[in-house]
């Protein structure tokens, strides 16, 4: 595959028109978009609903489709100060402990992909963004709540302030919806689009307990300090559950992800995506599972408290439309992603260099959002499915099906010199790999630009017209 040497291109170009840029919501995708599309020029004001600025969560991979990106945004070598650039991942059983494969990441996705992949604390990744975003010149507004989008050519929002009586109408060339998975804006496009009744959530029967535990809680268990220590990711797979766990900022933390079945929720309103845990509750499911992920399960949280953080794994039905008039929805607004292949921030920072690659490409606003959309909308749909699928994967009861899975994933070893290993497990196979990490989407959107204004202009309004 062919390495990527010409960042320059897209690292350094400005946008032909400057335009008055609104982006809804200041999470990943959202500074991405602001980082991204201020430093081409445009006048970007994000507005965030939150009084304060930060990330909580855990860790999140950075794969070579978001580090390319980052590297083109100038803030790669910041992050990766804080990122932990694994040696390999080692997938297992969850009882016995048996290694079914070890692979390596850090050096094979520089050689294959040519970007770094990595592991990161969400809340270094936000600090970065923003403060880069700041730096270029983005007005980031706190407390400022959308409660209304007006998709008209020229768009407008109508925003409250704080906990305040006042609200007032912005309008810019473009409103980017990075408003996340309860997101204000796609509920009004789905509302004027006629479909509001179909887009609603669904359970997808998984839920995910998310522990950070402190090296200082394990610092007299030799078994998992070395655990920690080796930085290697670890991929268990159990009957209706697997979990992810790997070492964070500088080995000081263990991050672990543990995916279990859901309980019935009755809860529409709000908390349909959060719930509070037992840790009696993840002892009992974990109970059967190996003796150092039990000890590790120990140390979570604080002994004398029993509710733990949960969160329950919903989803979305695909959207018809991404783009609506004036307004463009990114990141978790349009594509929600279940963990299971690591693409959530990826593909919302991808939405974000595609709309800045656009626009500084073209003048025309429509054209630039239609070819935001043509390039992103059915890939982004892809690889959340391939999540979705890869779950019931994971997931397999014990079995001749979890015994054939198995056999896929230690075969793979003999495969992979002969380039064919594919695997059930999505996230470990080559050739989706190739997919998820090797396309380079600035540049299928400068391609897709040419392509358009190669066809002759009837056949190109069509086009236009049809998105």
């Amino acid at each position: 595959m062919e390495k990527l040497t010409h960042d320059d291109i897209y690292t350094h170009r400005q946008a032909i028109k400057p335009l008055r840029i609104i982006v809804v919501g200041a999470g990943i995708a959202g500074l991405s978009a602001g980082l991204a599309l201020s430093r081409c020029g445009h006048s970007v004001t994000i507005l965030e609903s939150s009084p304060l600025l930060g990330e909580t969560g855990a860790g999140i991979q950075l794969a070579p489709n978001a580090t390319r990106i980052l590297r083109r945004f100038g803030v790669l070598s910041e992050v990766m100060l804080h990122t932990s650039v694994l040696s390999g991942v080692s997938i297992r059983r969850y009882n016995s402990d048996k290694e079914l494969r070890n692979s390596p990441m850090s050096l094979s996705s520089v050689d294959r992909y040519g970007a770094p992949m990595g592991v990161i604390h969400r809340g270094d990744l936000h600090r970065i963004l923003l403060d880069a975003a700041r730096g270029n010149s983005c007005q980031i507004l706190t407390s400022h709540t959308v409660v209304n989008v007006d998709s008209s050519p020229t768009p407008k929002v109508r925003v409250t302030v704080g906990n305040t009586n006042k609200s007032f109408w912005l309008t810019g060339d473009i409103v980017i919806a990075a408003d996340g998975i309860k997101s204000i804006c796609r509920k009004q496009m789905a509302l004027a689009g006629g479909y509001a009744h179909k887009d609603q959530p669904y359970p997808t029967g998984d839920a995910a307990y998310r522990l950070l535990i402190p090296r200082e809680k394990v610092k007299h268990d030799a078994q998992l300090l070395a655990m920690l220590d080796q930085n290697v990711a670890m991929r268990y797979m159990g009957p209706g559950g697997h979990i992810m766990a790997y070492p964070l900022k500088g080995n000081k933390l263990y991050n672990m992800v543990l995916i279990h079945p859901s309980k019935p929720n009755i809860d529409t309103g709000e908390n349909v995506w959060t719930a509070t845990g037992k840790r009696s509750e993840m002892m009992s499911f974990y109970s059967s599972w190996s003796p150092a992920i039990r000890r590790w399960l120990s140390y979570a949280g604080e002994e004398d408290e029993e509710e733990i953080p949960e969160w329950t794994l919903n989803m979305y039905p695909p959207l018809p439309r991404w783009v609506w008039g004036g307004v463009a929805l990114i990141g978790d607004a349009c594509h929600p992603m279940l963990p299971y292949v690591a693409q959530g921030a990826a593909n919302g920072i991808e939405d974000a260099a595609v709309i800045a690659t656009a626009l500084n490409y073209t003048s025309n606003v429509q054209l630039a959002l239609g070819v935001y959309e043509m390039v992103r909308k059915e890939r982004a749909e892809k690889i959340a499915a391939s999540a979705l699928d890869t779950s019931k994967s994971l997931h397999l009861p014990d079995g001749p099906e979890q015994e054939k899975r198995d056999r896929s994933i230690q075969g793979v070893r003999q495969k992979e010199t002969a380039g064919d290993s594919h695997v059930a497990d999505k996230w470990r196979d080559h050739q989706w790999q190739d997919y998820m990490w090797g396309i380079d989407v600035m540049r299928e959107t400068v391609d897709k630009l040419a392509e358009i204004s190669a066809v002759p202009m009837r056949e190109s309004e069509r086009i236009m017209s049809s998105l």
